[in-house]
């Protein structure tokens, strides 16, 4: 299997006025990108300028970033072109691999603008290698630059970077020092959700499990769904008994922690997330954790409690001030 090293430039509406703008935010100017075989050797490149369709005017953030023009795009194809070139060179056996998830959302957006078929009917595997260098080298959590990790890793800069290639090639270079046994923490992209119950995402990684849903039409069916907020070992598939109910801070992520009597307190967390086609879907991970973090739980949990308290009151108070005003 082969790596695709995937990076894009777009370019984006300099108005913010034009309908299109709802449907195709950034229109993609230039596809970069580098393969790599299984060893994580380079083989080949490829690197294209894409003539704009939709957006003519280079938007003022993009022409600093970049230093690219008008003319110079105008040099080139169009996406249609591109884009079958592209996966012409692509080949057959890999994964592609970007420095964060973005790239293949906006490349996502373009193929289905201009009527393309679609990379995947589902979710599909991908590296993020922002994530494998976080997880190799760091907390596991911070989302560094591309080029704190180049010069984290001493890694010679030899091209200028904000340029697809040059950012493909060098996400290249930092994929190539990934261990081996970090390369094991893959992404899900979820452009394309899952059909149903039978396509939902379910995977085991060292130390922790995530689930990811089929859609629903809003967040009140999402929560109400019994796999979304069940809490089963995700090891020895016991249902667990809840030693802290589901709560939530801030009506997006929702925490719960259950106990299992061969391998502990086990937190989960759900994230409700809107998809493309504006449906909720939830994203579900749950990992064992210590008795210290079952206490600062604890601690998040009565916080909460005490703020939808708080705000009750204040929505109380509120209703009952707008009916004295009412009836005088």
């Amino acid at each position: 299997m082969n790596y695709i090293v995937l990076d894009l430039e777009w370019n984006q509406s300099s108005s913010g006025e034009e309908e299109v703008v709802k449907v195709l935010p950034f229109e993609i100017i230039e596809i970069g990108a580098i393969k790599l075989n299984s060893n994580k050797k380079m083989i080949d490149e490829f690197s294209e300028l894409i003539k704009p369709q939709v957006y003519h005017e280079m938007h003022h953030i993009t022409r600093k970033l970049i230093h690219l023009q008008m003319e110079q795009l105008e040099q080139g194809h169009v996406f249609t072109e591109v884009s079958e070139e592209f996966w012409n060179w692509c080949g057959e056996d890999y994964i592609f691999c970007t420095w964060g998830s973005l790239d293949l959302v906006e490349l996502q957006r373009n193929l289905r603008y201009y009527g393309l078929n679609p990379m995947a009917e589902g979710p599909f595997r991908f590296l993020d290698v922002q994530k494998l260098f976080s997880i190799a080298y760091e907390d596991k959590k911070s989302r560094r630059t591309l080029e704190h990790a180049i010069d984290f890793l001493h890694i010679e800069k030899d091209i200028p970077f904000h340029r697809a290639f040059s950012d493909a090639y060098y996400t290249a270079k930092i994929l190539a020092e990934i261990p081996c046994d970090v390369m094991k923490n893959y992404s899900f992209d979820v452009f394309h959700l899952p059909k149903d119950k039978d396509a939902e995402i379910q995977v085991i990684f060292d130390d922790y499990a995530k689930y990811i849903s089929r859609g629903f039409a809003d967040k009140i069916a999402a929560v109400a769904d019994r796999k979304v907020m069940s809490t089963r070992c995700y090891l020895c598939h016991k249902n667990l008994r809840k030693k802290i109910r589901w709560f939530t801070p801030n009506g997006k992520h929702y925490y719960s922690v259950s106990y299992c009597d061969k391998h502990g307190y086990m937190k989960a967390k759900v994230r409700l997330r809107k998809s493309e086609d504006d449906r909720v879907y939830v994203v579900k991970t749950e990992k064992f954790i210590s008795e210290e973090e079952v206490a600062f739980l604890r601690m998040k949990q009565e916080k909460s409690k005490t703020q939808q308290k708080e705000k009750k009151a204040i929505q109380k108070e509120y209703k009952k001030q707008e009916g004295i005003r009412q009836s005088k």
